[in-house]
Order: structure tokens, then C-alpha cells, then sequence
């Protein structure tokens, strides 16, 4: 077995037993809101609970890949394709169906983020015990139970990852295909411009010209992927921008991040729901200053990103999930764990975190 082939199974043998242990856990979830829904709600389930692994956001990812996009209507439009797409060529090899092939795709694309993320970690100089550390984070942190369910996000962390590993190690061609593909999976993917510029210009001035083009081409492509998207619509549907704007339905109006999560912290002393969102808002907050601190610039300003993006919006639902789709900030978390029993505990704290979210999602309580 050659050294990249032995590699490549430790960081599977690393990732696998987290993949599973969350699988299992939003299994006990789901019996979880089961119980209350019977024992509480005198059996009503919610819409969620009755789409299962296809709640919320699934409906439409579904939808979308057997039907494309107008029969849902206008507010499927923001739903980014690629995810929709791979699920549904998945299914003219296999099929399986498109929802079953949805679902293969999130749960293998988890598994594959959760092997680049224990990569990663470890190129960027954290030992085999923070590497191992960093996959059963991202598989066990509390909104992580999306990765089971038929949402994109699997997908885009999986590219996303890939996509600094080629820029890291200076694969330019891999890191704007990649980069590409992953803009197209989510509206995100365009931060990781942000990435690839600061990744490109490191030592620019000792490059040859010859050199230049191919890191000009990577940071530029997941700016293309994103208007490849816009542009389609627009030529589909006669305005481009109608993706943001539906979204700006749900979200809300842009504010100022400081003040909104200073408001986040007034609805959890007055025992309001959204409240539950501070403690969130607050970690993502930590997390990229220590991804500031602990990590290379060009994972920062990714990461910076998607963080100030999410906490901008009038409401604050799914922030969570937004988060990780920053996948660095669960790479600080796990350099950051002192000791081992912290790591016990943070381990334990986000299983716990996990089954709770899960649990309020398929109750409709909680939108993921």
C-alpha cells in the first residue's frame, strides 16, 4: 500500500466511528420527538417530523431534483443547484430515486468532510490527537445533524475543504474547479474568493508571469460559480437577483451584527426561543478569532465571511447551520481543547447539543 493510500485510511479510520456515532444520535432524536409528540401533543406530528430526513429545507432539495425548479415555484430559486443536481444524476446511475439519492450523497459527502477536515488540521501543523479530534467535531457539533438529513451543507463542506487543500498546497487548476463547484452548492461558497486571494498573492512578487493566471483563475471562481447561478435565473426567470431576494424574505433586512446579537442576548433573559440563538452567535464569534489566532489568515477571512453574514440579518434563524458551513471554526475548536478531559467534555457538550437540535427541528420548534 503506497503512503497516500495508508494515509488516506487513518484519516477514515479517524473520521468513521464520529460519522456513525452521529447517525445514531439523530436516530435517538428522532425517537426523542417522537415521545414528546405522542406523550405531549397527543400524537399531532409536525410537518417536519413528517418529512423526516426530508424536514425543512429537504422538501425543496428534494423538489428540485425531481422536478427542477419551477414546479416548486419561485421559492425554490434559493436553493443553490449543485446539490439538487448530484443528487439527481446519482439517481439515473443507481436508480435509487432522487430522495434516496440525496441522501447518499449527504451522508457520504459527511464522512468525506470529516476525512478533509482531520487533513487539514494536520497540514496546518495540529498533531494526530487535534486532527482525530477536529473529524468527531464536525460530525458531533450541534447543528451537524443536517450532514444526515437532505441538506446541501454535507456537500458544500466536503468541497469547501478540498478546495484549501488544493490552495494550500498551491494546486491552483483543482483549487478554482473546486472552488467553482463549491459556490455553486451554496450562496457561502463565493467567500471562499476571499480565501484563494490572500492564498494566491502569498510571495506573488517572486513569481514568474506565467505563474499569475492560474491564481487570478482560482480566486476569481467561486465568484463565476455564484453569477452562473445569478445568471441563470435570470435568464430563466427574468431577474437574477430574485435568490437573495427570497431569501431576504426569511432572513429579514441587514443589520448591524453587534446590535443584533445584543438583541439575541435580551430575548434569552426574557425566556424568549430566539434567544437560543446568543450562546450560538456568541461561540461563532470566539471561534474566528481563535481560527485568527490558530490558523492561517486565508482560513479566517472564509470563515469572517459567512460568520458577519449570518449574524446581519434581522432574524437569526439557522444560524447555527450557517456556521458550519465554516468549517474552519470547528478546525479552532479543536486546536483549541487544552487537555483531554476537555475534550471529553466538549466531545459530550456537542453530542448533547446535537440530539437537542435535532429533537426541536423535527418538532418544529427549531428551524435548522
Amino acid at each position: 500500500m503506497t503512503r497516500a493510500r495508508r494515509g488516506a485510511a487513518t484519516e477514515a479510520r479517524a473520521a468513521l466511528p464520529a460519522w456513525l456515532a452521529a447517525r445514531i444520535l439523530v436516530v435517538v432524536a428522532w425517537f426523542a420527538s417522537r415521545w414528546w409528540m405522542d406523550h405531549r401533543r397527543h400524537g399531532v406530528r409536525s410537518p417536519a417530523s413528517l418529512d423526516g430526513l426530508f424536514g425543512w429545507d429537504g422538501v425543496f432539495y428534494r423538489g428540485i431534483g425531481e422536478h427542477g425548479y419551477r414546479i416548486d415555484g419561485i421559492p425554490s430559486l434559493r436553493f443553490f443547484p449543485l446539490y439538487p443536481l448530484v443528487g439527481r444524476f446519482v439517481d439515473w446511475v443507481t436508480h435509487i430515486g432522487v430522495g434516496t439519492a440525496l441522501l447518499v450523497v449527504a451522508n457520504v459527502s459527511a464522512l468525506v468532510a470529516a476525512v478533509l477536515v482531520h487533513r487539514l488540521t494536520r497540514l496546518e501543523g495540529g498533531d494526530g490527537r487535534a486532527a482525530t479530534r477536529a473529524a468527531w467535531l464536525v460530525a458531533l457539533v450541534p447543528p451537524a445533524f443536517v450532514l444526515s438529513w437532505a441538506f446541501s451543507e454535507a456537500l458544500f463542506v466536503a468541497l469547501a475543504a478540498a478546495t484549501f487543500l488544493a490552495l494550500r498546497r498551491e494546486r491552483w487548476w483543482a483549487a478554482a474547479a473546486l472552488g467553482f463547484l463549491t459556490a455553486l452548492t451554496r450562496p457561502t461558497g463565493v467567500f471562499l474568493a476571499l480565501a484563494a486571494g490572500f492564498e494566491a498573492a502569498r510571495g506573488i512578487r517572486s513569481r514568474k508571469v506565467a505563474e499569475l493566471p492560474p491564481r487570478l483563475v482560482a480566486t476569481v471562481a467561486p465568484v463565476v460559480g455564484t453569477a452562473t447561478y445569478l445568471w441563470w435565473v435570470g435568464r430563466e426567470f427574468g431577474d437574477w437577483r430574485l435568490p437573495m431576494r427570497i431569501q431576504d424574505d426569511f432572513r429579514g433586512r441587514v443589520v448591524n451584527p453587534i446590535v443584533r446579537v445584543g438583541e439575541a442576548a435580551s430575548d434569552l433573559v426574557h425566556l424568549d426561543k430566539h434567544g437560543l440563538h446568543f450562546p450560538f452567535a456568541v461561540a461563532l464569534i470566539v471561534l474566528t478569532v481563535i481560527v485568527f489566532r490558530r490558523l492561517p489568515a486565508s482560513y479566517g477571512l472564509f470563515a469572517t465571511g459567512i460568520v458577519v453574514t449570518s449574524l446581519a440579518a434581522e432574524n437569526l434563524n439557522s444560524i447555527e447551520r450557517y456556521g458550519l458551513n465554516a468549517f474552519p471554526l470547528v478546525m479552532a475548536l479543536a486546536l483549541a481543547v487544552p487537555s483531554r478531559w476537555a475534550e471529553r467534555v466538549t466531545v459530550t457538550v456537542c453530542a448533547a447539543g446535537l440530539v437537542g437540535l435535532c429533537t426541536l427541528a423535527w418538532l418544529g420548534d427549531y428551524v435548522p
